[in-house]
């Protein structure tokens, strides 16, 4: 029987595109787009940022040094979370879940990203914890970030379903022993859901 509920955020709770952080970034800075993604993308500044390596000032910073862009810090931050974009999955459908499971965010993600998603996505408010990578340090597929959200679930693996959009990290969860499938759409998720018995009061 499942008890505990883990969600990914991006491309499943709200969608995004990193194309429009890219073309913000863009019009402060002497780089086009695809010059801006390709300069973030040879180092891995992102990934030390999203395993808690680096501090949100620091990481301004650093890729304002990489990308010479003219914003401040809170129009960086702006264009930094332009990315995100409609949710996905009903509000109503996670909050009949709340009620009924445990529910935990498990995401790869920053301090400048949750923070922006907490003010502007009410969703979040249905989930008592979340297992953040730049708080655990480590991203999904590692199971260090796994074992934090299984244990603030307080359940056995086989016990929790997950859904992510990266068939890699479903995959790293179903070897761990959750029930995991890979998101492709709401109404695919809710036959999932509904495939195992999982559902909200009714």
């Amino acid at each position: 029987m499942h008890k505990a509920i883990f969600f990914d955020l991006g491309r499943v709770l709200i969608n995004f595109d990193f194309t429009l952080g890219y073309q913000a970034l863009e019009g402060a800075c002497p780089y086009d787009a695809a010059e801006v993604r390709q300069r973030i993308k040879s180092t891995d500044l992102v990934t030390r940022f999203e395993t808690g390596l680096v501090e949100p000032h620091d990481f301004y910073r650093q890729l304002r040094g990489l990308l010479e862009f003219t914003f401040d810090y809170d129009a960086f931050c702006a264009a930094w979370s332009s990315i995100f974009t409609n949710p996905l999955v009903p509000d109503s459908l996670v909050e009949s879940l709340s009620r009924r499971y445990r529910l935990v965010l498990l995401s790869n993600t920053n301090v400048i990203h949750i923070e922006m998603v907490r003010e502007k996505y009410p969703v979040l408010r249905h989930f008592p914890d979340m297992v953040l990578s730049h708080e655990v340090k480590a991203m999904k597929p590692s199971p260090v970030i796994f074992n934090e959200a299984l244990r603030r679930a307080g359940c056995r693996p086989e016990e929790c379903f997950y859904t992510d959009d990266i068939p890699t990290f479903t995959e790293a969860a179903r070897a761990m022993g959750i029930d995991a499938v890979t998101f492709e759409s709401p109404a695919q998720l809710e036959r999932e859901l509904e495939r195992r018995g999982i559902r909200g009061i009714e």
